[in-house]
């Protein structure tokens, strides 16, 4: 499956952004879906994924609460909606699929967008 990340850009602190990844190639709908984060001199970070299902999710414990990932299977898209952005947020963002099963690990996924930046300033 191919996956293409978009919907990075500079924020204020507070503000909000939403990130989408399209997928092709594969049955979507039959993909765990997931998104990470890596800051300059920092390793990847999970932040969230969804299940292929929908029923379950999972968050990265310093974006609870403000974060929310979601899917729409009809368009082989899944999102990501970041409130409350705060400067410690910014990273590159990574969306991630893997079949079928749902994890929170780098290496529990197969297949990696290409990333979009995420900058909130102060």
């Amino acid at each position: 499956v191919q996956l293409q990340a978009s919907g990075g850009g500079l924020v204020q602190a507070g503000g909000s952004l939403r990130l989408s990844c399209a997928a092709s190639g594969r049955t979507f709908s039959r993909y765990t879906m997931g998104w990470f984060r890596q800051a300059p001199g920092k390793e990847r970070e999970f932040v969230a994924a969804v299940a292929w299902t929908g029923g379950t999710i999972y968050y990265g414990d310093s974006v609870k609460g403000r974060f929310t990932i979601s899917r729409d299977n009809a368009k082989s898209t899944a999102y990501l909606q970041m409130n409350s952005l705060e400067p410690e947020d910014t990273a590159v963002y990574y969306c991630a699929a893997e079949l079928l099963r749902i994890g929170r690990l780098v290496r529990e996924y197969t297949y990696w967008g290409q990333g979009t930046l995420v900058t909130v300033s102060s």
